[in-house]
Order: structure tokens, then C-alpha cells, then sequence
């Protein structure tokens, strides 16, 4: 994934989120009951009838896709797809001639680009997810619909840079593209899963800061990027220790590398425990709250940590 990518993702949520905010906040319609002949053929209680009151019962036509919302997902999808390879081949392949190739690169920045493809295919199936339900398709099958564009996204990519003069098609990047989004959709089936959370965060190396990176890629800077696995303790935990556990607080595994870029050398992969924030606890509500908190919960928030390599350190912020 290159810098393009990571703005034309952000353009993905805006469009989702504005989608998601004209969804009817619910799927019944108002049938006034005045007595027992206006009964619809929907079962009525018994306790319901022969009284002025309203009753709500289910409307099946909002059951159908809205294609028009459908169809503008596919759109900025396509627009995407397509600024993607215009950018590509403007940066990599205006002055190469080589041929498809396969690169054998597992332990690439020590492995943190790997993670960072996991999380990045997560992430994806998350905001296609999102604009999928906006156009009002049923949660199971947009969560595969969303697996799958993920998985294809990704792949598409990963194809391009097999072109390219500096890259190549990467195996390893694909197996972690895979994993990414199968856990997107195993955490439908198995809810269970939804107790173990990736998340990321971001803080610019000091060659970021100081512009001596030439692309100034984010996505590329290793150094800067932290990965995370956050764990719902109040979940996992037996209830007898689960109960005196604050529901709003998670615990995070982290990984993050140093010297990727400056000292290849000395370069190290440090591991992290710190404590995280449960951003779906907050008492906001509605479609678009809900949509935004899940959003949120894909990020590491600083919190108190330790790091587990290189030296044990205590910190008072993690991030």
C-alpha cells in the first residue's frame, strides 16, 4: 500500500459516513391500531388489541438493497482503483521495461510491514463493510461482500508491484492480506473473536520529521508505526476477576522496529504491553456514532506501557 492509497482510504470513511448518516434509524413503519378489523396479518398480542395505540411491525420492503447508494460505493471503489494505477505508473514504471516478478520478502522490516498488511486488509473490509450496510444490505452478506473486496483490493496492489522496476509481487504480503481479511469475516461467524482487536498507531520517525525521507510516504515508515492486538480483559477474564475489571479498559500487545531505515545494522523489533481505551463504551448512539467508534476502536490510544525487549522501560504514555 502506498500514500495514495492511505488518502484515497480516508476519502472511503468520509463517503461511508455521510452514506451511513441518511439510513433510516429504523426498519418498521407505524400501523395505527384502532380495534380488532384494522388488525394487519402480523400477529398482534393480545394485550395490544382493541386500543387506540400504534403497533409497529416489520416493513419487508425495507429489506432491499438501496443499488443507487450500491452503486456509488462501487464508485469511489473504482475511482480508487483507478487513481492507484495512474499514480503508480507515474511514480514506478514510466522508465522500466522489466516483466512480472515474484520477491521472497517475509522478514521485511522485520516483519512489521507483514502486520501492517494484516491490519491494512482488516481496515479495508471494515469500510467496505460500512458502505455496504449504508445501501442497506443485509450484515452477513456484506461483511463477505466487504472480506472479499479487501482480499481483491489488496491483491490488485500487490499484482501492480510486480511490475514494478524497485518492487515485486510479495507471497508473503499476500499471506498476510489473506489472513487480514479472514479474520475480518471470522469475527462475524465467531463473535468471540470481536474480544481481540487490531489496532495501529503512528508517530513520525525523526527522518519523517526532518523531510529526509524523498517520498515522505507514511506508509513506508516503518520506525514511526507501531501494531497492536487490544484485548477485551472484562470478556476474556474468569468472571470471578472480570467483575473488578473496568469494561472501558482493554490491554494491548504491541510490536514496533527501530533503525529500519538509518542503521539496517542495528536495526531491533521491541514488543509492548500497555493499557488501551474501549471507545465503543461511550454513550454515543445512532448509526453514525456507531459507525465512528468502530472506527475509532482500529487505533491505539496513548496509555501508560511497558516495552518488553531491548530493556524492560516503563512509559508513561505508549504510542
Amino acid at each position: 500500500m502506498k500514500s495514495k492509497i492511505f488518502k484515497i482510504l480516508l476519502l472511503l470513511f468520509a463517503v461511508n459516513a455521510v452514506l451511513i448518516c441518511q439510513v433510516p434509524d429504523s426498519n418498521f413503519q407505524n400501523v395505527e391500531i384502532k380495534n380488532e378489523l384494522d388488525t394487519p396479518t402480523t400477529p398482534i398480542p393480545l394485550w395490544l388489541q382493541s386500543r387506540n395505540i400504534k403497533y409497529e411491525i416489520p416493513n419487508p420492503l425495507y429489506s432491499e438493497v438501496d443499488y443507487w447508494r450500491l452503486a456509488g460505493v462501487g464508485a469511489i471503489t473504482l475511482g480508487a482503483g483507478i487513481g492507484i494505477h495512474i499514480y503508480q505508473a507515474n511514480a514506478w514504471w514510466q522508465d522500466q521495461n522489466s516483466k512480472f516478478r515474484v520477491i521472497h520478502d517475509w522478514d521485511y522490516a522485520l516483519w512489521v510491514d507483514k502486520v501492517g498488511h494484516f491490519y491494512g486488509a482488516h481496515l479495508l473490509g471494515h469500510a467496505f463493510s460500512a458502505g455496504f450496510e449504508a445501501a442497506n444490505m443485509d450484515s452477513e452478506k456484506a461483511t463477505i461482500y466487504a472480506a472479499a473486496a479487501s482480499l481483491a483490493f489488496q491483491l490488485y496492489v500487490e499484482v501492480e508491484d510486480g511490475f514494478g522496476a524497485n518492487w515485486g509481487f510479495s507471497p508473503g504480503d499476500v499471506v498476510f492480506n489473506v489472513l487480514g481479511s479472514s479474520y475480518f469475516l471470522a469475527q462475524y461467524y465467531y463473535p468471540y473473536l470481536k474480544n481481540f482487536q487490531p489496532r495501529a498507531s503512528y508517530y513520525p520517525s525523526e527522518q519523517q520529521r526532518k523531510g529526509l525521507r524523498p517520498d515522505g510516504n507514511i506508509i513506508d515508515d516503518y520506525d514511526g508505526q507501531k501494531y497492536w492486538l487490544a484485548v477485551r480483559m472484562k470478556e476474556v477474564l474468569p468472571k470471578s476477576v472480570s467483575k473488578y475489571w473496568p469494561s472501558f479498559l482493554m490491554l494491548s500487545v504491541g510490536m514496533g522496529v527501530k533503525n529500519i531505515r538509518t542503521d539496517r545494522n542495528n536495526a531491533r523489533s521491541d514488543m509492548y504491553i500497555a493499557f488501551d481505551l474501549d471507545v465503543e463504551k461511550l454513550p454515543l448512539h445512532g448509526k453514525f456514532w456507531q459507525f465512528i467508534k468502530n472506527t475509532l476502536n482500529y487505533l491505539h490510544f496513548p496509555m501508560p506501557g511497558v516495552r518488553l525487549t531491548s530493556g524492560v522501560a516503563f512509559f508513561g504514555l505508549v504510542y
